[in-house]
Order: C-alpha cells, then sequence, then structure tokens
C-alpha cells in the first residue's frame, strides 16, 4: 500500500493543476445538483418493531380521524383568580375558538366541556391535536397556533404551550464557524506558517463541501431525516483537519531532511497516508455501524457520515499533495516564531521520557483517574427529551411545570391505549375488562372513557398516569399494561397495545440500550482485526480498544455527574438535568470510537516505523511519540474546542451532546493515548509488537509503516524506481 500511495502523492503532485479541476469540477457538478435537485428533509422519526409505532401504523389505518400519529399541543391558561367566572370562562371560549382556527388542527379538547380545570380553579387545560406530525409543522403554523392566545393575554391571562408541536426544528448557530476559527489558530501555533495552517483547512472544507452538496442532492430522490448532515458535517470537518494535518507534518518533516518537495509529497503520502487509509477505515466502520441499531435515522446520519469520512480520505491522498505542489518547498520552515529559542528536545519527548520512566506509577494513577471519573456511570439514567428538560425560562417548561402543580406530573405524558376489538364476539365487554384492568393497576392511574372508530373494531382509551413521562414509576406502568395484553386476549380475543408520545420515547430508549452491547461489539471487533492488520500485533490493538471502552466508560461518568446528578451545572451553564438522552450512548461510541482509533493510529504507526526500522523498543517508543504527539494534541485541542462551543447552547440536550464528545475527546487523547499507551509501551517493550509466527503469515503485510517503500527508496536503484513512477 505505501508504494502505491507514494506513487498516487507523486502523481499528484506533478499533475497539480489536473487533480485540482477534477475535484473543482466536482465540487460545481454536486453544488449545481444541491440547487437544482434537492429535496425537502423531513423530521421523521419511525422506530420499526417497537409496540408505539405499531400501534400508530394500526391507528393511521383504522382510525385515521383520531390523528393519533398527529403533533399535540398542550395550552395552559392560568390567573390568580378563578379561571371559571364568567370573564374567565369567555377567555377561554375565545382562546379555544381561535386554536379550532390555527393552520392544520384537527381539534381542540375544550377545558370547560371535560372539566380540566385544577382544583384550586387557577388554571384550565385545553388539548390541541393536528391532522400532521410536529416535524410537518412550520413556523408558521406554530406563529399561528401561539397567536389564539393573544386576546386572552391582552385581558391579563397567562397562556403557556407545550407538547410536540411547539418543539421548533433546531436552529443553527455558529459553532462550526467558531471551530474552524479555532482550528485555524491552533494550526498556526503547530506549524508556525499561515500558508501550512490554511492547507488542512482548505482541503477540510472542500471535502466537507462536496459531502453537504452530494447530501442535499440525494435528498431530492431519497427521504431523508434532517439531521442526517449534522453527524457528516462535524465528523467530515474534524478528519478532514486531521488527515491533512497528519500529513502535511510529514512532509515539512521530509523536506527538512532534504528531500526535494515532489519526493518529500510522495513519501508523506506513502507513510502517513497509510495511516490515514487505515484510521479512516476505523471511522468508517463505527459510523456504517449505526445501520445495526434499527432506528432508521440513526443509519441515514452514520452512512451519511461515513461518505463525508471517505471523501476526506480521497482529498488527504490526492488532492492535498497536489495542493503541496502549488506551495512546493515554502512550508519548510515556519515564519511565525512563538517561541524565543527552539530546543532540541521537544515536550513530547521530554513526556514520554518522564513516563517511562515513571510508567509504573504514571499507570496506576491514569488508570485509578479513570475509575473514579467512571463511578456515577452506575446510575446512568436513559431518556428522550421533553419539556421538563427545556430551559426554565421557555414556554414549554413553563407550560409542563404548571401542568404539573395543578393536575399532577402525569398529565404532562397521558398514555394512549389502543384496544383492537375485531377478534372479540362481546365488544363491550372487551372495553370494560381492559379499562377496569388498567384502572385497578398498583399504580391507579386515571382512565377516561373509550373512544371508538367507525367500524366498532378498534378503540382508544387515554391514561393519565400519577408519574411524570420521564420518571422510572411511568415506565413500570406502561410495562404494567402491555402486561394485561395475554388476559385480555385469552378472556375476551381482543388486544391493547401502549402508544404515545410517552410510550414512544420509551420504547426508543429500551431499544437504544438493547442495541448498545451488539452495536460496541461489532466496531470494536472489526476495528480490532482491522489494527491487527495495521500493526502486526494482538497487544497494540488489544491495549487500543480497552483504552477506548475505559474512556468511554468515564465520559458516562462525567455526564451522569453534570446532567443527571447537578454537579458544576452552575459553571457549565447547565439550567435543568434529568435523564441522559438516549441516543447520545451510542452517538458517543461511534464518534468518539473513530476519533479515538485515529489517534491510536497516527501515534503508534510512527512507533512502530521506528521498531520496524531498527530501533529498541523504548528508543522507537521515545522517538514515535516525539513525531506523532504534536499532531495528536493539535488534533486533539481542535476537537475538544469544537464540541465545548455546544456547551453554550441553550438546549440541555445539545449541550450534553458537546459536554460529552469534549469530554471524551479529552480523556481519550491525554490521558489514553498521551499517557497510558506510552506507558504501556514502554512496560511491554517487544512485547508489544508480538503475533504468533502462524498469524504472521497468515494476515497480508500491507506496509503501513513503509518499510518496504523506505528499502526500495534507499536501494542502489532508487532511480529506476523514481523514473518508473513517471
Amino acid at each position: 500500500m505505501a508504494s502505491f500511495l507514494y506513487r498516487l502523492g507523486r502523481f499528484s503532485f506533478r499533475r497539480r493543476a489536473l487533480v485540482t479541476a477534477v475535484w473543482a469540477a466536482v465540487l460545481v457538478a454536486l453544488g449545481a445538483g444541491a440547487l437544482t435537485l434537492s429535496g425537502q428533509l423531513s423530521n421523521s422519526v419511525t422506530i420499526p418493531g417497537t409496540e408505539s409505532q405499531k400501534a400508530i401504523d394500526q391507528l393511521a389505518d383504522r382510525f385515521p380521524e383520531a390523528a393519533a400519529g398527529g403533533a399535540t399541543a398542550r395550552v395552559v391558561i392560568s390567573t390568580p383568580g378563578d379561571i371559571t367566572d364568567p370573564a374567565g370562562q369567555a377567555a377561554i371560549t375565545g382562546l379555544v375558538k381561535g386554536l379550532e382556527n390555527a393552520p392544520k388542527v384537527a381539534g381542540v379538547v375544550n377545558p370547560l366541556q371535560m372539566q380540566a380545570i385544577s382544583p384550586d380553579k387557577h388554571v384550565a387545560l385545553a388539548q390541541v391535536s393536528y391532522r400532521v406530525p410536529g416535524f410537518e409543522l412550520t413556523d408558521a403554523d406554530r406563529e399561528g397556533l401561539m397567536a389564539a392566545a393573544d386576546a386572552a393575554k391582552a385581558a391579563g391571562y397567562t397562556v403557556d404551550f407545550g407538547g410536540d408541536a411547539v418543539q421548533a426544528m433546531p436552529a443553527t448557530n455558529a459553532t462550526e464557524g467558531l471551530g474552524v476559527a479555532v482550528a485555524a489558530v491552533v494550526l498556526i501555533i503547530t506549524f508556525g506558517s499561515l500558508l501550512a495552517a490554511g492547507i488542512p483547512l482548505l482541503t477540510a472544507l472542500i471535502g466537507v463541501g462536496i459531502g453537504m452538496a452530494g447530501i442535499t442532492t440525494a435528498s431530492g430522490f431519497l427521504e431523508l431525516n434532517t439531521n442526517t448532515p449534522v453527524l457528516a458535517l462535524m465528523i467530515g470537518l474534524a478528519v478532514g483537519i486531521d488527515y491533512a494535518l497528519f500529513i502535511v507534518s510529514r512532509y515539512r518533516h521530509e523536506l527538512t531532511i532534504g528531500r526535494d518537495p515532489e519526493e518529500a509529497a510522495g513519501r508523506a503520502t506513502g507513510t502517513a497516508g497509510s495511516a490515514v487509509v487505515f484510521a479512516g477505515l476505523t471511522v468508517i466502520i463505527a459510523l456504517a455501524g449505526l445501520t445495526v441499531v434499527g432506528i432508521p435515522f440513526l443509519g441515514e446520519m452514520g452512512i451519511a457520515a461515513a461518505i463525508t469520512v471517505a471523501i476526506a480520505v480521497v482529498i488527504a491522498l490526492t488532492l492535498l499533495p497536489a495542493i503541496l505542489g502549488f506551495a512546493g518547498g515554502r512550508l519548510a520552515g515556519g515564519k511565525i516564531r512563538l517561541r524565543r529559542k527552539e530546543s532540541t528536545t521537544t515536550h513530547g519527548e521530554r513526556w514520554a521520557k518522564f513516563v517511562a520512566r515513571h510508567r509504573i506509577p504514571v499507570l496506576i494513577a491514569a488508570i485509578a483517574g479513570l475509575a473514579i471519573v467512571a463511578v456515577p456511570a452506575a446510575s446512568m439514567q436513559l431518556g428522550l427529551p421533553n419539556d421538563s428538560t427545556a430551559a426554565p425560562d421557555t414556554t414549554q417548561r413553563k407550560a409542563y411545570d404548571t401542568v404539573a402543580r395543578s393536575f399532577g406530573e402525569g398529565a404532562n405524558g397521558p398514555l394512549v391505549i389502543v384496544v383492537d376489538l375485531s377478534g372479540s364476539t362481546d365488544r363491550q365487554a372487551a372495553l370494560q375488562q381492559a379499562a377496569a384492568g388498567i384502572g385497578g393497576l398498583p399504580e391507579r392511574p386515571i382512565v377516561t372513557p373509550p373512544k371508538t372508530n367507525r367500524g366498532g373494531d378498534l378503540a382508544l382509551l387515554t391514561v393519565i398516569p400519577k408519574s411524570g413521562p420521564s420518571s422510572t414509576a411511568t415506565e413500570d406502568l406502561v410495562s404494567d399494561i402491555r402486561g394485561l395484553n395475554a388476559g385480555l386476549g385469552s378472556a375476551t380475543g381482543a388486544s391493547l397495545a401502549v402508544t404515545g408520545q410517552t410510550a414512544a420515547n420509551i420504547d426508543v430508549s429500551e431499544k437504544l440500550a438493547d442495541a448498545m452491547l451488539p452495536y460496541l461489539a461489532l466496531i470494536v471487533g472489526l476495528a480490532f482485526l482491522l489494527l491487527m492488520l495495521v500493526f502486526r500485533s494482538i497487544v497494540v490493538p488489544l491495549k487500543a480498544t480497552l483504552g477506548f471502552l475505559g474512556s468511554v466508560v468515564a465520559t458516562f461518568g462525567a455526564v451522569v455527574a453534570v446532567f443527571q446528578w447537578g454537579w458544576l451545572t452552575d459553571l457549565l451553564g447547565v439550567k435543568t438535568t434529568g435523564p441522559i438522552m438516549s441516543m447520545l450512548p451510542i452517538l458517543l461510541i461511534g464518534v468518539l470510537f473513530g476519533l479515538a482509533m485515529d489517534y491510536q493510529v497516527f501515534l503508534v504507526t510512527r512507533m512502530r516505523e521506528e521498531y520496524v526500522h531498527g530501533a529498541d523498543p523504548q528508543q522507537a517508543m521515545v522517538t514515535g511519540f516525539r513525531h506523532g504527539s504534536r499532531v495528536v494534541v493539535a488534533a486533539a485541542l481542535i476537537m475538544i474546542s469544537v464540541f465545548a462551543g455546544f456547551v453554550l447552547a441553550e438546549s440541555s440536550l445539545i449541550q450534553s451532546i458537546g459536554f460529552a464528545l469534549a469530554f471524551g475527546v479529552l480523556v481519550d487523547a491525554f490521558v489514553i493515548r498521551m499517557t497510558i499507551v506510552p506507558a504501556l509501551m514502554s512496560l511491554l517493550g517487544r512485547g508489544a509488537w508480538w503475533l504468533p509466527k502462524w498469524l504472521d503469515r497468515v494476515l497480508p503485510d500491507v506496509d503501513v509503516e513503509g518499510e518496504k517503500l523506505a528499502k526500495q527508496l534507499d536501494a542502489p536503484d532508487e532511480r529506476e524506481l523514481v523514473d518508473a513512477s513517471k
């Protein structure tokens, strides 16, 4: 592989105008496609196979007038006085009339007719149902809903809105631009050159542009979720900078030892480029593995991001050497001096020697620190965001708190029970048994009178729990209701299913939790085989994957401590705490695994390169660390800064994602890769590179470290090889 990439790098360097023109044409073509062929992204989240989704599909087919799959809104009108006095009744009547006239509204439950009045008569609760799901509502639709309350507010009443109908699409922010700015600063410090710093940014932005244009074009032919481009943008920008950073760093090294620019570009692409290929493959495996989770939109996100990573790899191997051809030898040295005196011993080398001298205490301290931080992970509670996790000053959170205070927590998360009566000979008796069974459960929920479809073979019951939608008591209630199905079927021939927003959230959380271990086993297993091929060792891939698991568990612990337990919330600006978003663990595993393996490949391939070229294990570790650590530190600082920017968001959900990714990269880069890895490499010595002889014969030799390439190029017939490559 190294020889092929060497020839590819030299070809791209020499034919730089052609290579650049080809990539420019691709960017223009996909950009034109994005402008002319793009379709509408949707926020549809379907979870095939779950009971709640099956019930919604059943309702859509046999009871469409119930609009069970449509969005809902809870409208809370309150006053310090009596909401049922004549003025209050007039305000409620006007509010209901305005809500009925709002766009796409299917129906409104009048609180005066349903007696949805709080015991103290200060609060009334109206329920609004829509004909369409929440993701199909526009900002104009939501503004129409809000406008219905203008008259009541003008009369002195307080009106707040909750429910999924009020949850607008996430607004874009400037975090991507902030990340690029931080990346530029870090790259300038790393290279000491504006030109050298600009090249990784340029190629990364081109790769992301091609990826985003491709996704937008594909939306004209495929139904894609609105979240699909998000992960692709974030990961594409991250790895695009990382891969170019690694190759440019090696190119500058080759220039400083006297290579001519074309030869330096070829060698950098052959050696660092090989590491980029395998680092990219590990990221692609992690992202494409999201398809096994069984949730379509997560699979879409993973595939889109994996394609963007593949584009970043190809650009790093072709367009980057072409751009280096335009820069030539001007990248040999930095012109921005940030230090008065250059030292022959780098910080990385000093740290590697310190770790080697004190490897046992360093290992004990690092592992103990990870274990302590990981302790809260044992208490992790998963869930999906709802109005209780909204910022305290939002109308959703105010509505949630008012409803909980006036009607009980459960009124914020009613359950919808679908009773299929088609197999029952006495449908009325079956309905009565279902209602009595639910009402007689230990939780003692409130059961409303049933509604039946026109054919009389399907009925709806609304159940109001006493506990909130995110509580374990509500999860237990859903489980207990579903447990009644077998007895109802044997006694009456009817069947029941639980759906609604709360039940769907519970089902999603359970499905994601069940998929986490198989997903982890898949990506870790495949990456272990890939790393074994790269490093020709069993020990190095084993410690790489175990180190990743340590950083993941520690990150879970930190997330629970902050966003579930409430530690350091004032310092970080976190306004609400609650269950951890159920999708966060899998997203964190996928993203962090890809980046962690990047750092592992970048750092340890240089150690192996030194080792196979004759250095003893200790010296190979120190030399490899000296060359690789600067790149890993720069890449990690860029990623930490980008992800940490999301902690400044208003949404606690976005805050938790940003914090988890930033903390995970921090731990994996600086504790695992920069501390535990060199300590273990020093401790194991030659044992780190142990591989059974039979396995050594079976595994193909991909020559990632460029050993064969170096022998060919440094042989007396080097010129013949160079000429042949032309």
